[in-house]
């Protein structure tokens, strides 16, 4: 039995402690935000808000586009950041070179929201596009960068273990697809990387696991039984810690019989693609991502 005294020591270092987290997750999203203020829209996108059982989210469409050509897109953000907003020139870049609509949702974020409220979010978005929608499954793809990447193959895995028809193909730019950062890049990439940090992640990934193992399939896709999913294409550089994340679940997809592509990019950072404003490595990435989603959705 503790004394009054360290009770109240104990109570104030936790009540830091939160304080603290609060304000490190504040500041990443405000990081995001902001990146994402350093390019805009093009005028002629049109972006239509929707509403799917509160969870918000925006259809995305460049001109040109077929109202039955679909992707679901889930950002990035560690889990604990990222939104419609910071992604909304990328996923407008995506929507241009494929000629199909994007539906990009708000999943709820960590800490306020732990695992698995991401996997369910996303879930119910593609049920909402089949439901509501009425949009074949076979003309949806789903895509995701970073903890979006990781969310897109969880929401396959969670499609096929309750027994629903998968989209037909999906995407992963750098997909961060094993939460317990066992990889071997994530020491070897350290000097490298100027995007992601092992601190950072590591940050994030206890935010987000809560109490969950981290080898829970829907948090890490790595350690899933991968068999029966849709073609999947994989875009990552070489500078970046997740490469290891791209290099082992693409290895384990390939050993389940999986058709799936692992473009790797030399010297390429992390979700190199985002900044196709700025370089033409990432605009040749989205071109990469067009043919693709092309390719399955014709």
């Amino acid at each position: 039995m503790v004394s009054k005294g360290m009770e109240f020591v104990i109570k104030t270092i936790r009540e830091r402690n939160a304080q603290d987290i609060k304000e490190r997750v504040q500041k990443s999203r405000e990081a995001l935000e902001d990146l994402a203020k350093l390019v805009k829209v093009p005028k002629d996108v049109k972006i239509q808000k929707v509403d799917i059982d509160g969870m918000p989210a925006e259809w995305i469409s460049a001109p040109g586009t077929e109202e039955d050509k679909v992707v679901l897109y889930l950002h990035g953000g560690g889990y604990i950041s990222g939104s419609i907003n910071s992604h909304r020139e990328l996923v407008s870049s995506i929507s241009r070179v494929s000629k199909a609509r994007i539906l990009i949702i708000d999943y709820r974020l960590a800490p306020e929201h732990p695992f698995p409220a991401a996997v369910e979010d996303s879930t119910k978005a593609f049920k909402w596009l089949i439901e509501n929608q009425q949009i074949n499954p076979r003309n949806i793809i789903i895509a995701g960068d970073s903890a979006g990447g990781g969310l897109t193959f969880a929401t396959l895995l969670n499609l096929r273990d309750n027994g629903m028809i998968l989209p037909v193909a999906a995407i992963g730019l750098s997909p961060w697809t094993d939460l317990g950062i066992t990889g071997e890049t994530y020491k070897t990439k350290i000097k490298e990387d100027p995007m992601v940090s092992l601190d950072g992640i590591i940050f994030d990934a206890i935010l987000y696991l809560g109490d969950t193992d981290y080898k829970n399939p829907l948090a890490s896709p790595l350690y899933a039984n991968l068999n029966g999913l849709p073609p999947i294409l994989i875009l990552v550089g070489t500078a970046e810690l997740l490469l290891d994340d791209s290099r082992r679940f693409a290895e384990r997809a390939k050993h389940a019989g999986i058709d799936i592509t692992l473009d790797i990019w030399d010297d390429m950072l992390h979700v190199f693609p985002a900044f196709a404003a700025f370089a033409p490595e990432g605009q040749k990435g989205i071109e990469k991502m067009g043919e693709f989603i092309k390719k399955y959705l014709s």
